[in-house]
């Protein structure tokens, strides 16, 4: 009876630790104190993040896409995802999130309310963004229009719509640590920055263990399509042989060397690069050189 009992409370003392390292972690309340924003660069970011590729509504064109009313579904193998609003709309939207809201969300997956949020929200790449970028951002995102439209609740069926089980997650696929490690050049960790943390091009391109993390030993060397349909190219040098050159413009225009286009969302990461200075396609360019090869 004494083992028994032993055994209990040993178990109740793991469960009490687990319980609390699987709790959300937010940042510290003055992480990002002192910090100002710059709408202009925040725009930047927002481009190469591909904030409006997933936030506007469906099928929404030109002007229509800086309405972030949310809507589009992102099928996975755990249930269908639905992107949310993130519209400056104080009651549906996130007019009323502080700069610390914003930045929680986007580098640990932690809602305003202090839930965890599900990784459809790449934060699992954000988490790399530095905190400047975030403040610029915000700045930006309170330049744009507001919508009343009501989020949409996510399709998942149990035991994926228990959102306690992210905490595991967190533990298991969310830190600080590149996918390519370095030494750099300035241009290759400025290409580094933006692949994996800002543009998150990761988080379709490399596959996914059981679990749904990224599976680093085959960073960037392809994956399913989420929908089921076709595949999501490797971009690893074991694949994609072109030139720096011919990748840098492969993103600004969206024509491979052989003068083929771009398609399916692709072309909207295509359309947001050749926005952005040519410095961005070209760094991102540069760090697809250096990235491993893996054979398919």
């Amino acid at each position: 009876m004494r083992i028994l009992r032993y055994l209990i409370v040993l178990a109740l003392v793991a469960g009490g630790v687990a319980f609390w390292l699987t709790l959300p972690a937010p940042l510290n309340e003055d992480a990002v104190a002192g910090l100002t924003g710059d709408p202009a660069a925040g725009e930047r970011v927002f481009l190469a993040s591909g904030c409006a590729s997933c936030h506007m509504a469906p099928g929404a064109t030109g002007e229509a896409e800086l309405v972030l009313a949310g809507g589009q579904e992102f099928p996975s193998p755990f249930g269908t995802f639905l992107a949310p609003n993130i519209s400056q709309d104080r009651e549906q939207g996130i007019g009323d999130w502080s700069l610390l809201d914003l930045a929680n969300a986007l580098t640990r997956g932690v809602s305003k309310e202090g839930q965890h949020l599900y990784p459809a929200l790449p934060y699992a790449s954000y988490a790399k963004m530095q905190l400047q970028d975030v403040a610029d951002l915000y700045a930006y995102l309170q330049t744009l229009p507001a919508d009343p439209t009501p989020s949409q609740p996510h399709k998942l069926s149990f035991p994926f719509d228990q959102r306690l089980a992210l905490g595991g997650w967190k533990l298991l696929f969310l830190g600080p640590d590149w996918a390519l490690p370095g030494p750099l050049t300035p241009t290759e960790e400025r290409g580094r920055y933006i692949a994996e943390a800002m543009a998150h091009c990761g988080e379709c391109h490399t596959p996914r263990n059981l679990l749904g993390g990224m599976d680093r030993s085959r960073w960037l060397a392809g994956a399913p399509n989420p929908s089921g349909q076709g595949t999501i190219p490797n971009i690893t040098p074991a694949a994609l042989t072109w030139s720096e050159e011919e990748i840098a413009s492969y993103l600004t225009t969206g024509f491979t060397p052989d003068f083929d286009s771009v398609g399916g969302h692709m072309a909207h990461v295509v359309e947001n690069f050749g926005r952005l200075p040519p410095d961005y396609a070209a760094d991102v360019a540069a760090y697809l050189k250096r990235v491993p090869p893996v054979a398919n």
